[in-house]
């Protein structure tokens, strides 16, 4: 007797916070490009792969026997995939994005190197909750032991500076390498009641915004070329960084081309045109990013 096998195949992608203020005249260590205008992408689901059920023939009867009909099992088939579940793209201004969430915004910073906190104002600001750049600067310490200056060395720039870890270190009315980090900024929302998860691939920041989170994070102003720098605290301890244009900015969305940012630098002298909103490339977002050592918090909703 014939056998018949039915298969079916299925075949399932140099200025700190601002750039007003000149830094050293040097040339950028590691190049990228600029931002990138967002691209339409639309969203698609994957087919779900099927199996079709396999049929096994009857025994045929002997010449010295009664034909015996062998009972035909009950096909089975490999389990069906799941299909990755995936949110209906979100369109805005001509663009298509996996999240997009409508960030508060403001222009310019209060002060010429607040851009940390300015950012943690348009977190708080979009949750509801009404905070002034002026009371989220005294909600964490501000290291005095040391105002930030930098020497460069055989190894390259290094900055001496107070403990930027759990504080704010340098005048940020003045001085272009005042800056602090994440963890710092940490006990800021946490004054509000909101939770942070640090994040450091972009992974982290997909997930946050599919949650409906708002990713608070480090790079360099416009995403632009940067001077590598070691940042040594007043214990010794070491932290990688930026010299000159050392920023923070909030990702507000993301699609398959790059990431949503809300900036509320704003047009300044070294870039006029400068929104308040853009897409930077994914390639060059992270290597900004891995510059200022992948320093991010997704800030949870209240």
């Amino acid at each position: 007797m014939s056998r018949t096998y039915i298969g079916l195949i299925v075949i399932l992608l140099l200025s700190g916070c601002s750039a007003d203020t000149a830094g050293p005249n040097l040339a950028p260590a590691a190049p990228t490009t600029a931002p990138l205008a967002a691209q339409a992408d639309q969203a698609t689901t994957a087919p779900r792969a099927t199996i079709a059920p396999t049929s096994v023939p009857t025994a045929e009867p002997t010449a010295t026997s009664a034909p015996t009909s062998t009972p035909e099992p009950t096909a089975t088939a490999a389990p069906t995939p799941e299909p990755t579940a995936t949110n209906p793209p979100v369109f805005i201004n001509g663009g298509a994005y996996e999240a997009y969430i409508p960030a508060a915004a403001k222009e310019k910073q209060l002060y010429q190197y607040t851009c940390e906190f300015d950012a943690a104002w348009v977190i708080l600001n979009t949750y509801g909750i009404v905070a002034s750049v002026d009371d989220l600067l005294g909600l964490i310490p501000h290291d005095l032991s040391v105002e930030p200056y930098y020497v460069e060395s055989a190894d390259g720039f290094v900055i001496y500076g107070g403990d930027i870890t759990s504080s704010y270190s340098g005048d940020y009315t003045a001085n272009f390498l005042a800056r602090s980090t994440g963890s710092a900024m940490a006990p800021v929302f946490a004054s509000y009641g909101l939770e942070t998860t640090p994040v450091s691939d972009r992974a982290g920041v997909e997930a946050a915004l599919l949650r409906g989170e708002l990713v608070w994070m480090k790079t360099t102003v416009d995403f632009k070329p940067w001077r590598p720098a070691v940042w040594v605290m007043p214990d010794g301890r070491r932290h990688q960084t930026v010299l000159g244009n050392d920023h923070a900015v909030v990702v507000m969305g993301f699609n398959a081309d790059g990431a949503v940012i809300r900036d509320v630098l704003g047009p300044t002298s070294s870039n006029r045109q400068r929104p308040y909103e853009y897409t930077v490339d994914w390639g060059t977002f992270m290597r900004v990013w891995e510059a200022q050592s992948f320093d991010g918090l997704a800030v949870s909703r209240p």
